[in-house]
């Protein structure tokens, strides 16, 4: 846990390499993933570094496996996993199918070799599918013509000469068109007749698109003004896309005319559309027809034979390719990565390249060994040179090492901002308070459990998912999976705390409170529950949690609000104390004085004079037996059963009068409890009587002085004196750090001249001050409204528990004693709104409101967020990412 408080020490160091090992150091480093180089060519373009057709041809080869997975996808094949990341970087070099190499080549032939068998690949699959796309639009052409042969013989064996007589009996149009002018009577009725019957109708034939049939039909029609007959019927088999390879639906058309106009326009409108035209011998002729159709079934059955053999061909490439290209990918990648970082290398020396970094401190020696050892495989003369180079720029990087547990918290934290290097890490604390919140918010045993359950599931499924793409949802909760469990832990262990399962107190280890009446079931309404051990005793205390008699007490809302309350302003003010103590050992450990006596002094008195203080009265109050004190300023007869009571706690006075308290001070009536209380603490209740403390703190400020109700003795001179430290801080929070700087600044700037160095000193100092006054508003009433905002921990569980209570009451009970079916509907509507709002909606909204308590009330107090990721040369996290 020390290494997480802090980031890993860096060093930044200048690496001297041969230019001929220059790439197995690379892939050596790359391995390590400790080091992060520093670009030393910024002015030079991408295109003008001295490794860029490396990186081109890089490109090139992920071009061609991103198209060998494309075609894969079309037969839905799945890519065959390339095996663990951490084995595959420590076997990289490829051979032929994906294989591992022999040694000895190195990493310019094995990216050769690589390009010159994914060519041999390309090539191949793209003659493969141009031949396929050419036998696709040849078969979709024979099976389109079969169609249009048998639905226009169809038709004129049944439809035309029904037609025909159709509009014969009617005495109509003549031929097949229905836009034959009836008009004409200028021959006689033979020659008529004969014409009639030699009149014939050309038409048009062909398949168009299912999608495209209306807007085909009404382009016809308003084309040709309706002088045209078309008919339609649909092919049962949906016909392959070459392009794309999607099944299309469609249907055969014909359509008849007696124009040479209409032709040429319907001929455009089917172009337009796409529509496929066949001509077709004469319909009259069935020798002819049946002689085409069987010659054309007769091709259709070899084209498709010729076109399933490409396709099985192609489906067997690319088996191959799947088994393949994830690794070749991989292989890829991991070459890229070495020559772009050789990019940022410098040959100042010809044969000898610069680099430089930071590297983690601890993995330097492993970075010296790795590149030595690179140069002696090389057989090389000229050794290589590691040397740290201190330089106070640029800001080193941030880093953290981190396991499985604790990476979901930090990436939870670098989501609001990378800590600054070596500064405080807030995930630490974090992956703590951040589950334990979210539980005080969500306690509940019953819904706390799902969620636990919920988290185990993960873990158990830890393996499989690892080596799994689950998108960024799924993803998400994977990282996530030890925070759902602790969540779901403090969940059911405030529920405890609560004593509330699904709404309902369990009564786990014995109430230790009993209604009159309780035994019987006869208890009246506004019974006073009474304890059945002595007050104050151990066996009167609940052994863990919440006594569960409050939960059909009458004033149960009243008591769990007021626990919930100082619980909630009890956690926030003591983690915004825990934040504004990290302030302070951040500036111990950077050596800032002024930081550490100006800022955290004063701001550690205000918390201190004002909030820890209102923690400190609550528990007192807590502490306090109220029931002695209040006992102790009240008039007894000496009679009275409740005389010599064990319920006070000091020892019963003797009594002279009539009636007195337990310290022998006789009463006549007319005594107030300031009077009668032996403690004689001041104020009205004189230390007898339970203070409001709501009260007592707005007194503080707007009473100094004085106190109503006070606990203790002395109390309203300790209050008026931290009142004063808390007012003395601010002053001192917003200008003495100011003061010291612009002295320090003078002070630096004297060898100017005096006119000079009175305008640097000015503005050095107005923008000092005001940059401190904003901290200093920002933290002084950041400290008021801060301690409002943790009330969201009282309102968020008071949510949860009274949504369960009702699902529970109008759900459930409702219907319990209705009849079964009644009951059984009953469940279903309060499982699904248990389920939909607390188990979903109630769970992200806790985790919303625990994450801004964190980003905001917590980390406000010392988190700069302000620092650099480190972004190490790391094969593994480029592959990851890449998979990703």
């Amino acid at each position: 846990m020390a290494r997480w408080f802090r980031s890993e020490p860096m060093e930044y160091v200048s690496l001297i390499v041969n230019e001929d090992a220059a790439h197995d150091c690379l892939a050596d480093l790359g391995k390590l993933g400790v080091i992060q180089f520093t670009d030393l060519n910024p002015d030079l373009t991408p295109f003008q570094r001295r490794y860029v057709s490396y990186v081109k041809r890089c490109d090139e080869l992920e071009r061609k496996l991103r198209f060998f997975a494309l075609e894969c996808d079309r037969f839905d094949l799945t890519m065959e996993s390339a095996g663990n990341v951490d084995d595959f970087i420590q076997n990289s070099t490829i051979a032929a199918a994906g294989a591992v190499a022999a040694g000895g080549k190195s990493g310019a032939q094995q990216l050769e070799k690589l390009e010159v068998e994914l060519e041999g690949y390309e090539t191949q699959l793209k003659e493969l599918n141009s031949y396929s796309e050419k036998l696709t639009i040849e078969y979709n052409e024979k099976v389109e013509l079969q169609e249009v042969l048998e639905k226009a013989r169809r038709f004129f064996m049944t439809d035309a000469p029904r037609l025909a007589v159709s509009e014969l009996t009617t005495g109509g149009g003549r031929g097949y068109s229905s836009g034959t002018d009836r008009s004409s009577n200028l021959l006689d009725a033979e020659g008529e007749t004969a014409r009639d019957m030699d009149m014939r109708f050309s038409s048009i034939t062909g398949v168009v698109s299912v999608e495209e049939k209306s807007r085909f039909e009404r382009m016809i029609f308003r084309a040709t003004r309706g002088n045209c007959y078309v008919r339609f019927a649909s092919i049962k088999q949906p016909i392959t896309d070459p392009e794309n390879g999607q099944l299309v639906e469609k249907c055969v058309f014909i359509v008849f005319f007696k124009s040479l106009s209409i032709e040429t326009k319907l001929k455009k409108i089917c172009d337009a559309f796409g529509a496929h035209r066949y001509s077709l011998p004469d319909m009259d002729d069935a020798p002819a027809v049946d002689r085409m159709l069987t010659e054309n079934a007769q091709e259709l059955v070899d084209s498709r034979t010729v076109l399933l053999k490409n396709q099985d061909t192609r489906f067997r490439l690319c088996q191959m390719l799947a088994q393949h290209t994830e690794r070749w990918t991989w292989y890829v990648l991991k070459e890229k990565a070495v020559y772009h970082s050789l990019n940022m290398f410098k040959a100042d020396v010809s044969g000898m390249l610069r680099g430089e970094g930071w590297v983690i401190a601890e993995k330097l020696n492993n970075v010296i060994d790795c590149i030595n050892k690179a140069h002696s495989n090389m057989d090389m003369a000229m050794p290589s040179l590691v040397d740290k180079v201190p330089k106070p720029w640029p800001t080193p990087p941030t880093h953290f090492t981190t396991n499985k547990f604790t990476y979901g918290y930090q990436e939870f934290v670098n989501t609001y901002g990378i800590p600054r290097y070596r500064e405080a890490n807030p995930a630490l604390f974090t992956a703590a308070t951040f589950p334990f919140l979210f539980g005080v918010m969500y306690g509940d045993i019953g819904h706390g459990a799902f969620l636990f359950c919920a988290g185990l599931f993960l873990l158990y499924k830890e393996k499989e998912h690892d080596n799994q793409n689950l998108g960024e949802m799924f993803g998400g909760l994977h990282t996530a999976r030890y925070m759902i469990t602790m969540m779901g832990f403090f969940a059911v262990y405030a529920g405890f705390v609560y004593n509330d399962c699904f709404s309902l107190g369990l009564n786990l280890f014995g109430s230790r409170y009993l209604f009159e009446g309780q035994e019987d079931l006869e208890v009246e309404e506004g019974a006073i529950a009474q304890n059945i051990e002595a007050y104050g005793s151990p066996e009167s205390v609940y052994p863990f949690g919440l006594d569960p008699i409050w939960h059909v007490a009458a004033n149960e809302l009243l008591f769990f609000n007021s626990f919930k309350m100082k619980l909630s302003v009890i956690l926030g003010i003591i983690q915004m104390f825990l934040g504004t103590c990290l302030k302070g050992l951040n500036a111990i450990y950077f050596g800032e004085k002024l930081d550490f006596l100006f800022e955290f002094i004063p701001m550690v008195v205000f918390a201190c004079s004002l909030f820890v203080y209102m923690v400190f009265l609550i528990f007192m109050k807590w502490s306090i037996n109220w029931n002695s004190r209040m006992l102790s300023a009240t008039c007894i007869a000496v009679d009275d059963a409740a005389w010599g009571s064990e319920a006070f706690e000091g020892e019963w006075a003797n009594c002279n009068g009539d009636a007195c308290t337990p310290a022998g001070l006789q009463c006549d009536g007319s005594e107030n409890t300031a009077d009668l209380c032996p403690l004689d603490f001041g104020g009205s209740g004189d230390g007898c009587q339970p203070p409001n403390l709501i009260t007592t703190l707005i007194n503080i400020a707007l009473q100094p002085g004085y106190v109503d109700e006070p606990m203790y003795a002395g109390q309203d001179s300790i209050q008026t004196l931290l009142l004063l430290c808390a007012f003395a801080s601010v002053p001192v929070l917003l200008l003495a750090k100011p003061y010291f700087l612009s002295k320090q600044h003078s002070t630096t700037t004297a060898h100017h001249s005096d006119e000079h160095g009175e305008e640097e000193e000015e503005h050095g100092f107005g923008d000092i001050l005001i940059h401190q006054a904003i901290e200093t508003i920002e933290f002084v009433l950041g400290m008021v409204s801060n301690t409002a905002s943790y009330l969201r921990l009282w309102a968020l569980s008071l949510a949860h528990s009274e949504l369960a209570t009702v699902f529970w009451e109008k759900a459930m009970l409702t219907t319990l004693n209705v009849n079964w079916f009644a009951t059984y509907i009953g469940f279903g509507i309060f499982a699904g709104t248990t389920f939909g709002v607390l188990l979903m909606m109630d769970v992200l909204e806790c985790f919303l409101h625990a994450l801004r308590l964190h980003w905001v009330e917590f980390q406000n107090k010392f988190f700069k967020a302000d620092g650099v990721r480190f972004a190490p040369y790391s094969f593994k996290q480029i592959i990851t990412d890449a998979s990703e």
